[in-house]
């Protein structure tokens, strides 16, 4: 049983300064945009981040999903963990075991031989988790919220090199870290003070919301290979906090370097 972290979701009032920064910043480009998201009354873009993707969403009509999230988190931020399983088995698997941890389903759709399965925030007390499933269950390769493929030569390394980790927020980091292991069911371990779980790829840290914006997806973890370049992007765009995170979209970005 395995299963990626492929994916990374923002939310932002407005669409095109999040877009600008995140690709000025951590070197990254556009690859794809989905109408899709309309159907929720949402605009979207997608960058690949290695062969993983980043995505922000904003409302283009009121009273939405992501306007209600921006209103409770008071901004830009965070907004989805989305996995791929490595069978569907593992996906039903994750499924049913949300229910019987009193998760609700948000969302769930099959198409053509895709099957996207989104779990309830509010339940999760922290961000949505999607899990999908498809005919190919590639990790490095085909993804149906990109378009399948024909995303490759965006990919872009010099500067960002991929997502290792994410971190949740909430009031009590080790309810959060116990309800979440049980639903991926994959163990939860402790670090000193920092309680973990682990993915294929990427490692899911519980921490305590010490921001005054509540429970959500606080920040992202990532690989570097130039942070020079980041930091000096930073500091021209007011998004610098130190030589190892800048704020971005109202997301903490953690640097690692190669």
């Amino acid at each position: 049983m395995a299963i990626q972290l492929r994916q990374i979701a923002m939310v932002a009032r407005k669409l095109e300064p999040v877009i600008d920064d995140l690709t000025s910043i951590l070197g990254i480009n556009r690859c794809y945009v989905d109408p899709g998201v309309a159907a929720f009354g949402l605009e979207n873009t997608l960058m690949p981040v290695g062969l993983n993707f980043l995505e922000v969403v904003a409302p283009v009509e009121d009273n939405t999903a992501g306007g209600r999230y921006l209103d409770r988190r008071q901004g830009d931020g965070g907004y989805m963990v989305i996995t791929q399983a490595d069978s569907r088995e593992t996906q039903v698997k994750v499924r049913q075991n949300a229910l019987d941890h009193g998760v609700r389903v948000a969302h769930e759709a099959e198409r053509e031989e895709w099957f996207l399965c989104q779990l309830h925030p509010s339940d999760l007390k922290a961000s949505f988790l999607e899990i999908d499933s498809d005919r190919y269950n590639d990790f490095e390769g085909f993804w149906h919220p990109v378009g399948g493929l024909g995303w490759e030569d965006k990919v872009r390394q010099d500067v960002t090199v991929d997502f290792t980790g994410v971190e949740l927020q909430g009031p009590d980091p080790v309810e959060l870290a116990e309800l979440w292991g049980n639903v991926c069911g994959l163990p939860v371990s402790r670090d000193g003070a920092e309680l973990s779980m682990q993915l294929n790829n990427a490692v899911v840290r519980f921490v305590t919301a010490e921001d005054g914006r509540g429970p959500g997806l606080g920040g992202v973890d990532l690989q570097v290979a130039d942070r020079p370049a980041i930091l000096n992007a930073a500091k021209e765009r007011d998004c610098y906090i130190d030589d190892h995170q800048v704020v971005i979209g109202g997301v903490r970005w953690n640097l690692q370097d190669v």
